[in-house]
């Protein structure tokens, strides 16, 4: 199973201090997690594409470029890239250049987005959320086929043969489709035969194993080896020397986030008894020490049998220091764990 880890790059105030790091200080750090979690022997790093004043990367694949110039072998990726509003030829491009620049470990990790501004930014209507994403998914994956399409569109112009260029090293780039959740976005990757990301945030593990059953269903009805497929799992975590110290750096940092998202959607606000109950043996959360993220690793493991699983460390800006140890920990006291006992059958 790869191990890795994916941000948005936020550019939050600190809750102790009301400082908020600037968007320049925060890429800074950004690289400088990425570079670290390639030295300890993590195998995916993925950054995510918002446009909102609290998270700091609009352009995921500009990120990954950079990255790719100061790693040696961790895979690059979009969490996610926000397909719906975007042009598919720039995507395939823009991450044909970084898989390029990398010598072959980029991926794009379609996906509809989970905030909505960047609709109304680039002209488009939010009532054709789901044919938008179908049209220009159905489009992306024509262009990793073929440097010259032919496409009809109708909610993009049509292509009619045109070259798209830089070509990738990897024949095809791989694209996978990230869901928050719903069952026909689930059958939509399994019929594709596409990989599957499936994000965790909150609640029961357990509650989502059957989109794992729905999604090798779907796949193996529409003729894919169900032995082929790729499934990941995306989920909140942190990791500190202990349980103790792990939750009380991180719960400050992840309630003012969720607490502050969830007046924009109508959720409760977050609570200490909340986030203790979402990090314990069957939750959400992956916050401890090393062998608690270990256990809730191999748990989740025994539910959806992913092939990799990626953590969110930093929900809140949270201190720098405090997300290179977590990485460090993750690379190379979890990751190996993790490794030997799923090798030991």
């Amino acid at each position: 199973m790869e191990l890795g880890i994916y941000t948005f790059a936020e550019a939050t105030p600190d809750p102790r201090t009301g400082i908020t790091v600037s968007p320049e200080r925060r890429l800074k750090d950004l690289i400088e997690e990425i570079e670290l979690a390639d030295a300890v022997g993590l195998d995916v790093f993925g950054v995510g594409e918002h446009h909102r004043p609290d998270y700091t990367v609009s352009a995921p694949a500009v990120v990954l470029g950079a990255a790719a110039m100061r790693t040696k072998r961790i895979r690059l990726t979009s969490a996610v890239s926000v397909l719906s509003s975007d042009d598919p030829v720039r995507v395939f491009q823009q991450f044909a250049t970084v898989d390029l620049l990398s010598g072959g470990r980029a991926e794009i990790m379609a996906g509809r987005g989970s905030f909505i501004e960047s609709f109304p930014l680039f002209g488009y209507n939010l009532n054709d959320y789901d044919a938008l994403f179908m049209e220009k998914l159905e489009l992306l994956l024509q262009l990793r086929e073929s440097e010259h399409v032919y496409s009809k569109g109708t909610l993009r112009p049509a292509l009619t043969g045109q070259g798209v260029y830089p070509r990738p090293v990897q024949n095809p780039i791989p694209v996978w489709i990230a869901v928050g959740g719903t069952p026909q976005s689930v059958i939509r990757a399994g019929v594709l035969g596409l990989p599957l990301a499936i994000a965790i945030i909150g609640g029961q593990p357990a509650r989502f194993a059957p989109l794992a059953d729905l999604y090798r269903r779907a796949a193996a009805e529409a003729g894919h080896d169900p032995a082929s497929l790729q499934l990941s799992i995306n989920s909140h975590g942190f990791i500190a020397d202990t349980d103790q110290l792990a939750a009380d750096q991180s719960f400050p940092f992840f309630s003012e986030v969720m607490s502050r998202i969830g007046r924009e959607r109508g959720w409760a606000p977050t609570t200490r008894a909340d986030f203790d109950t979402q990090i314990g043996p069957t939750g959400a959360l992956l916050v401890g020490s090393p062998q608690r993220v270990i256990d809730k690793i191999l748990y989740e493991h025994s539910l959806f049998g992913m092939t990799r699983f990626l953590i969110q460390f930093s929900v809140g800006t949270l201190p720098h220091d405090q997300i290179m140890r977590s990485i460090e920990l993750f690379g190379t006291v979890v990751a190996p764990a993790v490794r030997n006992a799923l090798a030991d059958g």
